[in-house]
């Protein structure tokens, strides 16, 4: 059986250009998905937030509730940016997830016996210190999404969309190479 060879500067057949589409699409969301209800769940009670921040001993107590409510909003907005595959969104958390990486290697570094704070209080990997090995391992492979996600969309010629054009009514078309959905 002959494929036929997609149209986008490609040597891979239809089929699987439009495999990696999905799995681009699936990708994105479940990011989004996973940063909404991280961010949500810290924001629900910032205080405790804060205690986690503090237990790290890299943020000065005056600035502790202030980042433990910026933090969740900004992993909340760039979540739902994911979604609809908003411009900036794909590098915001990949900023945030190498800042978490960081901070993971830093506690693991100094043997430091704490909660990741990754799902805010009630995060099954608190019971032991082990949890921030895990939690490194689980932002390592959200990266490797974040990396694929990057290498798609130069690969495929996908323009995400502006945040101002989110609230617009759909007045123009996007390209079929565009990433919303």
């Amino acid at each position: 059986m002959r494929f036929l060879k997609s149209s986008i500067n490609s040597n891979f057949p239809i089929i699987v250009m439009r495999i990696l589409n999905w799995v681009y699409r699936l990708l994105r969301w479940a990011l989004g998905i996973i940063f909404i209800c991280s961010g949500s769940i810290k924001l629900a009670d910032p205080g405790i937030f804060a205690v986690l921040i503090d237990a790290y001993g890299i943020v000065p107590e005056m600035l502790l509730l202030p980042v433990a409510v910026i933090l969740p909003l900004l992993e909340v907005a760039a979540g739902i940016g994911m979604l609809f595959d908003v411009r900036g969104s794909l590098w915001t958390i990949a900023g945030l997830l190498l800042t978490f990486m960081i901070i993971l290697g830093y506690g693991l570094h100094m043997g430091i016996d704490v909660d990741c704070g990754c799902f805010g209080s009630q995060d099954p990997e608190a019971a032991a210190f082990h949890g921030l090995k895990a939690a490194l391992y689980r932002d390592l492979g959200m990266f490797a999404a974040v990396v694929f996600l990057v290498g798609w969309r130069k690969y495929s010629g996908i323009r995400p969309i502006k945040f101002p054009r989110i609230f617009t009514i759909r007045k123009y078309k996007r390209r079929v190479k565009d990433a919303f959905v």
